[in-house]
């Protein structure tokens, strides 16, 4: 029933709350409640609470969680948070890609087994199953390829994942 308002605010600034979808969550809550949610101290502690998200390092951390980013830094926060947020979006896009083309290769070698079964219980021997055996195998050639290729990229935003918190340590 009572809420500090500002201390609420300020949380979902540190969290990097879309400020009027956020707010409009509150409201729609509270009615329920038959509580006023205070827009004034809650913008209040939002505000405050935002230069805790938009450090360069929680940039990181947030693009490589895969988590979208509402543009709420403020101008003089948002190029170091972009920065760090491109990275780790890039960083988490490479690991999704790298994910994805492996499953794939687990889908290409269950179907060679399924078929290679069919090819020992068909004593005539189908052409059309060998054939597709081999162009799944081509298939996990170019994939297995992709994926190295992928974890190198990898390595180098890793590398310079590292490098970035280095330099941003002392900063943020």
């Amino acid at each position: 029933m009572a809420a500090d308002w500002r201390v609420i605010g300020e949380q979902d600034g540190a969290a990097g709350h879309n400020p009027q979808d956020r707010f409009a969550r509150h409201v729609k809550a509270c009615e329920r409640a038959g509580i006023v949610a205070d827009q004034t101290l809650w913008f209040q502690g939002y505000q405050q609470g935002l230069p805790r998200y938009c450090t360069p390092l929680n940039g990181l951390a947030v693009g490589s969680q895969g988590r979208s980013y509402a543009n709420v830094c403020p101008v003089d926060l948002d190029p170091g948070f972009r920065e760090g947020y491109s990275l780790g979006k890039a960083h988490h896009r490479v690991k999704s890609d790298i994910s994805s083309k492996e499953s794939q290769i687990r889908g290409l070698e269950q179907t060679i087994r399924d078929d290679e079964d069919l090819l020992r219980a068909n004593t005539t021997g189908d052409r059309d199953i060998q054939r597709r055996i081999d162009d799944n195998r081509w298939r996990i050639r170019d994939l297995e390829r992709e994926v190295g290729r992928l974890q190198s990229d990898l390595r180098r935003i890793e590398d310079d994942m590292t490098d970035f918190r280095y330099s941003r340590a002392g900063r943020s």
